[in-house]
């Protein structure tokens, strides 16, 4: 039986200018032991559903749905009736220890009135009790006679536990208890957590934006977004392959789970007020589709104990290869099998890493993965059409390539204004005065300038960087769903590079559009990648998440391929 059970929660703020859909149909179970976690960003609802279950929600609030303690309905309660509830069997935990607890109280008065009101115990059972459940949280009984602002952050959240626990409550809802605390403090909250759950069994529903700490305790997650629940399932199965694009934004986002790779958020922010009536998440999403602009989608599950809410059934696949091979005839006569029965596939919004040595055959993977030649057998299968007869690289939201060296890829005798025109001058795209104005976008994208002056270099007088640049913007012209970059940084010197690669994963990053990234570098690989495919002598030996392949890999040429990293860095340089 589930001690908690939630049936399409409502919860509406009303004002004099809107209506905030802050719950918006919402349901979940918690099973009896079992701890649950909710995760989203700010404004995402979080809180609104903690309040809900206690009772607590503000006077201009329209609330509907049904909330059910071991199967009795305390949604429709009155306030007396609910206050039966509240401390005794469900109990909450505030994450702002200093503006929850009463400043002119001592903290031990404020952690026994619980006990006195709902247990009905004397003043002096109560004070024997709180000092029990002060040695229980980690703090001297000594600071119970002090008041709040006289405690440190992390001594004031163990005193709203004890607070929480001071009653023997079944569920405890844990609302931001570390937003404010330091690492260490951090951490010991949450081994305090976990002995209390092992030692008395609570059931706990944890609702943070911290996904680290959340999944640290939690056995299931739950990502809230815009007042809606868009994704469940297991803690590891939903960090390894989300499902939810919101979902991989939010593990991409957490730098304790990425530890290598650099920070960057989804861009846009959580739709405020009632006038969405789509998915809330389609504006921010890189594989929106016609129906999500006019309906939310269903709660659907989706094997293995998840559920996601998404009209393409989550992450969408873009381009399928199966089974590529190539060879090159050599001056002898004889033929060197670049690519070798390569099967891959890239997903909607992700950059997908593809590595090796030199003469692995990861360049000619990608010319014929964007059509610039043709494979001897096997296929390639963009957006549902084959590459070698859809023609994807002349359109727009189709297929670019980046080339390796700038230097051959754009014309000395062009000016910059005629290399980045010039597919859409071959694919008749737009008039004159809507070419230069694209131009402009692209430049001004790529952080070159637009003015005349500019425009009218020849390629020959720009730099290296200015020059990739240039090839960048050549690509983003046609605003491309997959862009292949072919060891775009290679000839470029290391601040240069860094540069470029930072501008091109913020472009991806902005855009949305997917990316296979070939390179042999793996130190850049690890910091932009969202899976990473090794290959050797023409076949992918080793696929999966960037930091299960380069800090876990399975392979013995990966192991070699990662083993041959040299130089030092500040941590491991040894003393001279």
């Amino acid at each position: 039986m589930s001690l908690l059970k939630i049936n399409d929660l409502k919860c509406h703020y009303l004002t004099d200018s809107n209506t905030v859909r802050a719950v918006d149909g919402i349901s979940f179970e918690i099973e009896e032991g079992e701890i649950l976690g909710i995760v989203g960003e700010s404004g995402s609802g979080k809180t609104t559903v903690a309040f809900g279950i206690m009772g607590l929600l503000p006077e201009n609030t329209a609330s509907s749905g049904e909330i059910l303690y071991r199967d009795e309905v305390i949604s429709s309660l009155s306030e007396s009736e609910i206050d039966r509830f509240r401390w005794k069997d469900i109990a909450i935990v505030f994450q702002n220890g200093l503006e929850v607890m009463n400043p002119v109280m001592k903290v031990g008065v404020q952690v026994m009135e619980p006990m006195v009101r709902h247990l009905d115990i004397s003043p002096d059972k109560a004070r024997s009790k709180c000092t029990d459940l002060f040695r229980t949280v980690g703090l001297d009984p000594k600071w119970m006679d002090l008041y709040p602002h006289q405690l440190s952050g992390g001594m004031r959240q163990r005193a709203l536990i004890a607070m929480a626990l001071s009653c023997d409550p079944k569920l405890l809802i844990l609302d931001e208890v570390t937003s404010a605390l330091d690492a260490f403090t951090r951490k010991e909250i949450r081994d305090l957590l976990v002995g209390l759950q092992r030692k008395n069994g609570y059931t706990m529903l944890m609702i943070s934006h911290d996904i680290t700490f959340v999944s640290s305790l939690a056995a299931r997650i739950a990502v809230i977004y815009s007042g809606k629940i868009v994704e469940t399932g297991p803690v590891k199965d939903l960090l390894v392959s989300p499902l939810h694009p919101y979902t991989r934004g939010l593990v991409h986002s957490t730098p304790d789970i990425f530890v290598y790779k650099d920070l960057w958020g989804i861009p846009g922010d959580v739709p405020a007020g009632d006038e969405f009536r789509g998915c809330p998440f389609s504006p921010r999403c890189t594989q929106k589709i016609d129906i999500c602009k006019k309906a939310s989608p269903v709660l659907m599950p989706a094997g293995d104990g998840r559920e996601i809410a998404c009209h393409r059934g989550g992450i969408a696949g873009i381009l399928v290869a199966r089974n590529l091979s190539f060879s090159y005839r050599l001056p002898d006569g004889e033929y060197l099998q670049a690519v070798d029965n390569v099967n891959l596939e890239v997903r909607e919004g992700e950059v997908l890493a593809v590595v090796g040595q030199t003469g692995s055959g990861k360049s000619t993977l990608a010319h014929i993965l964007a059509n610039v030649i043709r494979p001897e057998c096997g296929e390639v299968l963009f957006m549902g059409g084959n590459v070698s007869g859809e023609n994807y690289g002349n359109r727009f939201n189709g297929i670019q390539i980046v080339f390796q060296d700038p230097f051959s890829s754009t014309s000395n005798r062009f000016t910059v204004f005629d290399a980045v025109k010039e597919p859409l001058y071959i694919n008749k795209i737009g008039s004159n005065g809507d070419r230069l104005q694209m131009v402009k976008n692209a430049l001004e994208l790529v952080r070159l300038p637009n003015n005349d002056n500019f425009l009218s270099k020849y390629c020959g007088e720009l730099s290296g960087g200015q020059r990739q640049r240039v090839a960048l913007a050549r690509a983003m012209v046609m605003e491309p769903k997959l862009l292949i970059a072919d060891e775009i940084t290679s000839a470029l010197d290391v601040s240069t590079s860094a540069n470029v690669l930072r501008l091109l994963k913020g472009l991806q990053n902005r855009r949305g559009f997917a990316m296979i990234y070939i390179s042999h570098d793996l130190s850049l690989t690890l910091k932009i990648a969202d899976r990473i495919a090794v290959m050797d002598s023409g076949k992918i030996v080793e696929m999966g998440n960037s930091h299960d392949v380069m800090l876990s890999p399975s392979d013995e040429y990966t192991k070699r391929l990662v083993g041959s990293r040299i130089g030092l860095c500040c941590h491991n340089h040894p003393a001279l």
